[in-house]
């Protein structure tokens, strides 16, 4: 079954029904529906073929969506960038995939014209004038549209989900036709069951996690909203749901819940229409999710899952939570239980499995898992071994089958609900001419969960400043990738192979430090 059939269906059942919507821009099912088979058609007439890989680089838009079931339409795999990297990193991903074309916005144009030789002979389309790339119009012309989808097979390729792994370096998480239809079906199921005619509203990026909750929307024949601003702000975010009547806001990272707790004024808009929040994407306190569950109502609705194992591998649905919090139970400071069709349980370091309260790696499988990393079968066979999803993720079960994570076998950060990659910092931070050694790792902050903190050594006789360090980094990473503080040492801690070690450095500035929950790859609530 190819995926476009959702979006075929609810086109068929409710086509006046508005679809996505956007400032004062409604696109109606019918619309959205003509639009995609004319973004598939224009594709495959501009030589892409079935399987051949498109990126895209946007600003949420109805455009975003636009875009992903016409690709699904062609056949073709939907390769979503996060629109907050640097050029070099698009670039990267877009190379890595071997897009025969990308689809970007304005703003992203001087980023790409300043790196061009990266992307050579990849064909472009922009939302605005651009030059080196066709407008975004000519794939909306009606001329080459396709009169039906493709036929698609359930192993058949539509999406590559780019997560950092252990070389630093992202890594393609494939998904079939089989594993979204699981996706859209599951979310229904188990975490918030969306009605047709629902609004449902974006505030996060849609080439990440909201992006993917937007496709049981579809499913439903439900409106797909987007903010206006490319900022979160809570004052037209609220006035958003309640001109619109929203009753499901998708998704939020716990940083946006934090803000939204601290920026609220009760009674200023009628949010009465609003059922459900979904949160994920990194840690939360305890604290903070009843302050948020005492301010907005039983609505919050927690998934824990991967690029890997896409919405999700363990949730906790609106009512759950109220349960737990009305009983004053400490599960609410879990991750949640295995969804129905997934099987997840803890591993030791021997891959054996561990009784109920002993912690371990988490691992799963399911119709939610990938199949592999593109192009990359070391990494596959090492994340899939034995049939089993290695998260990476440091947890245990308790034994009604609640999930409490504990730490990260990897080393990733979670700032804001941005997942950053250590290595890839200090990969930068090496290349600069006054460092002789660095480590970068996580460190807590209240609001953004945790923020990247360097511990930098100089080279002998040489002097810098933590603004040279930031502003440094930022010439080739994300805004959101720098460190946000740094400290500079003599020396630092190595093991007798000369291993940095990392978790020594990083232990000192998490003591005292715990109360976090899940609801991202992991969530610390331990040093140990």
């Amino acid at each position: 079954m190819n995926t476009f059939a959702f979006l075929e269906k609810s086109a068929r059942h409710r086509p006046d029904q508005a679809a996505l919507v956007q400032g004062s821009e409604t696109v109606t099912y019918r619309q959205f529906h003509e639009r995609a088979l004319a973004i598939g058609g224009n594709l495959l007439a501009q030589g892409c073929e079935p399987g051949d890989r498109v990126a895209f680089c946007l600003a949420n838009s109805p455009r975003i969506m636009e875009l992903i079931f016409g690709c699904f339409a062609a056949g073709l795999i939907v390769v979503p960038v996060n629109a907050r990297l640097h050029a070099r990193e698009m670039a990267y991903i877009v190379g890595n995939s071997g897009a025969k074309v990308l689809v970007h916005g304005g703003e992203y144009q001087a980023g790409i014209a300043a790196n061009a030789d990266l992307f050579a002979g990849v064909s472009r389309y922009c939302t605005e004038p651009a030059d080196g790339a066709k407008p975004f119009a000519e794939l909306l012309e009606s001329a080459n549209a396709l009169s039906r989808a493709v036929d698609a097979a359930p192993d058949d390729l539509c999406w590559l989900f780019y997560t950092s792994g252990t070389t630093g370096k992202p890594k393609g998480a494939m998904w079939n036709h089989r594993m979204v239809k699981c996706v859209i079906m599951n979310y229904l199921a188990d975490l918030h069951n969306i009605q047709p005619g629902e609004t449902v509203l974006h505030c996060a990026p849609m080439s990440h996690g909201s992006g993917i909750i937007a496709l049981p929307a579809v499913a439903r024949g439900a409106t797909n909203a987007m903010t206006e601003t490319s900022s979160f702000e809570i004052d037209s975010l609220l006035a958003t749901v309640a001109r619109l009547q929203v009753s499901h806001i998708a998704f939020m990272a716990p940083t946006q819940i934090v803000k939204l707790l601290e920026d609220y004024e009760p009674g200023k808009h009628d949010i009465s229409s609003l059922t459900a929040i979904t949160y994920g994407g990194a840690p939360i306190y305890v604290d903070q999710l009843r302050q948020a569950i005492d301010t907005f109502g039983p609505i919050f609705v927690q998934l824990y899952g991967q690029g890997e194992s896409p919405i999700t591998i363990t949730g906790m649905g609106a009512g759950l939570h109220a349960e737990l919090v009305t009983a004053g139970d400490p599960r609410i400071g879990s991750a949640g239980q295995v969804r129905t069709d997934v099987e997840a349980h803890c591993v030791d370091e021997n891959d054996n499995p561990l009784p109920p309260g002993m912690a371990g790696e988490v691992v799963a499988r399911g119709d939610v898992v990938m199949p592999g990393y593109w192009n990359n079968p070391e990494a596959t066979a090492e994340a899939l071994r034995g049939g089993w999803l290695h998260t990476g993720d440091i947890g245990y079960f308790d034994d009604q089958g609640y999930l409490f994570l504990l730490d990260r076998a990897k080393d990733m950060v979670i700032s804001g609900g941005n997942n950053i990659y250590p290595r890839e910092v200090e990969e930068v931070l090496i290349q600069h001419p006054k460092i002789a050694m660095c480590v970068v790792f996580g460190i807590p902050d209240d609001y953004w969960g945790e923020a990247v903190h360097a511990v930098v050594v100089t080279k002998p006789g040489e002097n810098m400043t933590a603004r040279e360090v930031i502003d440094f980094c930022g010439e080739h990473l994300a805004g959101y990738k720098k460190p946000k503080a740094v400290d500079f040492v003599d020396e630092l801690p190595v093991s007798g192979y000369g291993k940095i070690l990392r978790r020594e450095v990083r232990d000192s500035y998490w003591q005292g430090h715990s109360g976090r929950i899940g609801g991202g790859s992991a969530a610390k609530v331990s040093t140990t």
